[in-house]
């Protein structure tokens, strides 16, 4: 049993498919298939179930599989600083996150860490759910995700940095548009733009919905919250998305309005780790950074409401 038969029955069990694994290492199928049969010769059992349309892990597979990739994925992340040593390199920091998460968390943190330690590389890697975040800090040598703070995930920590709070995106000239604030019986019947398929903040929103009685229609579904927003100030339906620190500010002169909704339970975002205090220093303060600064914009957007609301 060597490391590469485990790396690439990793992938093969990622990607339920030996012939896409062989296309991956520009090997051939039978080069693939030859890794997995050495572990099943070493281990005695079957570890893949082999299907019409690719492959599954076997329940001993399903083991098999959870125990290399936290290993491979330590050992990878080990090697890395070990080069980053040697090289006398200042290291890099890689995180994993939604298409939009840098714009709406992290644009004046990106700014501050960079001016401070320029000689870092700051590297970003782009999922489409919290679900490809975790999977992805799973399988490679990243350091951090922000993500939507859900239920416990097997050798991830999660840590929650601030909650937001919901708000219902309106054109200026619509009956909803004045009001302080809306609740669950306003938000019935309309036309919603809903927000990313598979994504852990429609699931908590529709959860949400579900809990207080809402009836959803909808025929518009997006890939972000910034394009549900867009389609709302188009006037082509509702909106109801998570409002990040700072984010969706109505203006006076704005053909959009942003009205809370209070009865939603805000939506949760942080960073998830394979083991926080495994982190390398500049991870941790690029971490810290963000963190800051996106309770500055908390206590920010705080206080100007209040100045708005007297």
């Amino acid at each position: 049993m060597t490391l590469d038969d485990l790396r690439v029955f990793v992938a093969v069990c990622r990607a339920g498919s030996l012939s896409a694994v062989a296309r991956e290492l520009t090997c051939t199928q039978s080069a693939v298939s030859q890794h997995v049969k050495r572990l099943e010769r070493e281990t005695g059992v079957s570890l893949l179930e082999r299907h019409p349309r690719g492959v599954v892990p076997t329940p001993a597979g399903r083991m098999l599989q959870a125990a290399a990739r936290d290993g491979i994925a330590g050992l990878d992340l080990a090697l890395r600083r070990i080069a980053e040593l040697a090289r006398g390199d200042a290291g890099s920091v890689r995180v994993t996150t939604g298409g939009t998460t840098v714009r709406h968390f992290m644009s004046e943190a990106v700014v501050a860490f960079r001016n401070r330690y320029p000689d870092v590389d700051l590297e970003f890697q782009t999922a489409n759910s919290s679900r490809s975040c975790f999977e992805a800090l799973s399988a490679h040598d990243l350091d951090l995700a922000w993500i939507t703070v859900g239920g416990p995930v097997r050798g991830i920590e999660q840590r929650p940095v601030v909650d937001l709070p919901w708000v219902l995106a309106v054109r200026a000239d619509d009956p909803l548009a004045d009001r302080h604030c809306v609740g669950p019986a306003e938000l019935t019947d309309l036309r919603h733009i809903r927000l990313p398929e598979n994504s852990a903040s429609r699931a908590h929103l529709d959860a949400a919905f579900a809990d207080l009685g809402i009836r959803v229609s909808s025929d518009t579904s997006v890939a972000d919250w910034d394009t549900a927003v867009l389609l709302a100030e188009l006037g082509l339906g509702h909106a109801v998305v998570p409002a990040p620190p700072g984010r969706y500010v109505s203006g006076d002169a704005a053909t959009l309005r942003f009205v809370p909704v209070p009865a939603l339970p805000p939506l949760s975002v942080g960073w998830a780790v394979r083991r926080w205090d495994a982190l390398t220093p500049v991870a941790r303060t690029f971490a810290d950074t963000v963190s800051r600064h996106c309770a500055k914009a908390v206590i920010a957007t705080g206080a100007r409401d209040a100045s708005q609301a007297s």
